[in-house]
Formats: C-alpha cells, sequence, structure tokens
C-alpha cells in the first residue's frame, strides 16, 4: 500500500489517519469475500472446510459441485492468510501512528512549556499578591482572582512599590474611576480594568492584598 511520503530523518513513510483507514476498508472487502466463499459452501449442503467430498466407498460425492467446494476453500485458505496479514499491518500502522500523535503532543507541551518559561522571565517581578476576593464585590466583578500576583496597580509598578498604602492611595484617589491593573496567572500576564466603588460590602475593592516579601 502506498504510504503518505512525507519523509523523516530516518527516511521512513509517515503513517496516516487516512493510510489506516485504507488498511480497514482492504480488511472489509477481505471478509467479505470470506463470507461469500462461506456461503458458496452453505449452498453445496453446508459442507464447510472440512467435510469429506467422497462416499464411504470412496467415490467422489455426486451430490455436491466438487469444483466449486474445492475452489472455495482454497480462495478462503488463501483469504484467511491476506487477513491475517492485514491484522497485523492495521497493528502496526495504529501503533506508528498513535506513537507519532504522542510524540507530537510532547513536542508541543514542551514548546507551550519554555514559551511560558521564556513569557514568565520577561514579566516584572509581583510586588502584592491577592489573598481573598469577595463575591460581587468590585474586584469580583473585574475578573480578579485569588492568587493573582501584581505587577502593576494604577500608578504603582514593581520599581516604585514601598508598601500596600501605595495601592491604598491609589484607590482613594480613583473612586468611581477605572483603574488599569496587570497580574501575574499561571505564569501569564492579564490585564484587567478595576474601578474602586461603595458596595454592599466593606472597603472599595471587596479584596485582600498582601505584600509579597523578597
Amino acid at each position: 500500500m502506498k504510504m503518505t511520503e512525507d519523509r523523516n530523518n530516518n527516511d521512513s513513510p509517515t503513517i496516516t489517519v487516512e493510510d489506516v483507514q485504507r488498511l480497514v476498508k482492504k480488511k472489509d472487502e477481505i471478509e467479505e469475500q470470506i463470507k461469500a466463499y462461506y456461503e458458496v459452501l452453505e449452498d453445496q449442503g453446508d459442507v464447510g472446510m472440512h467435510a469429506p467430498l467422497v462416499d464411504v466407498e470412496g467415490y467422489p460425492r455426486a451430490d455436491v459441485d466438487l469444483v466449486q467446494i474445492r475452489t472455495a476453500r482454497h480462495s478462503i485458505s488463501c483469504l484467511q492468510n491476506d487477513h491475517k496479514a492485514i491484522m497485523v499491518e492495521i497493528e502496526e500502522a495504529l501503533h506508528k501512528l498513535h506513537a507519532r500523535e504522542r510524540a507530537k503532543r510532547e513536542q508541543d507541551q514542551a514548546e507551550a512549556q519554555v514559551e511560558r518559561m521564556e513569557q514568565e522571565a520577561s514579566l516584572p517581578p509581583p510586588f502584592a499578591r491577592v489573598d481573598a476576593v469577595t463575591q460581587g464585590s468590585p474586584a469580583y466583578q473585574a475578573g480578579l482572582h485569588m492568587g493573582d500576583e501584581i505587577i502593576q496597580f494604577g500608578s504603582v509598578n514593581t520599581s516604585n512599590f514601598q508598601n500596600l498604602q501605595n495601592i491604598a492611595s491609589v484607590v482613594q484617589h480613583s473612586e468611581g474611576k477605572s483603574v488599569s491593573i496587570a497580574v501575574v496567572r499561571n505564569g501569564q500576564s492579564v490585564h484587567l480594568s478595576l474601578t474602586p466603588q461603595r458596595w454592599s460590602g466593606r472597603g472599595l475593592l471587596g479584596c485582600n492584598i498582601v505584600p509579597i516579601r523578597r
């Protein structure tokens, strides 16, 4: 069978899903042929593959078509060998296909991990962390999550942060105004817009922020 000629470094053809589908189709065709020949044997008095073709006196049976039976039996034997061979071929093709897909998946995961590491290395170090967010609060509505690490809160960033009073000052002067926030979440930078305002709970944010000690 002609495989897709996308060759790798060891010059072996790459197995594709279409290759496996063609093998399965060929297997099905062989099975249909075997079934047809068994129907021929059934029509000849259900002689099967092993019923004797001579009578008790050793003469060829006159009640059946001997040529048709011998032809059907021979064809079935050949087709059964073909069926065994193609089943082995299908198994090997599936093994190669799954191995290639697994290798590609592992490569994609490795590349994604490298990309995350590169992105993390390029991000400024966080200066504070969100350790609680109250449901329904301005922080909750803005999309802040517990565990988010803050790298920017309005005008406060890694280079000018001194203590939490810096963030409190931005909040107090920004009531009812949108504040740009950048956090690190799962190794990636996430930008949010938070509007400090009065709500049913305490404060203007509804979240608890703690400094990260370095």
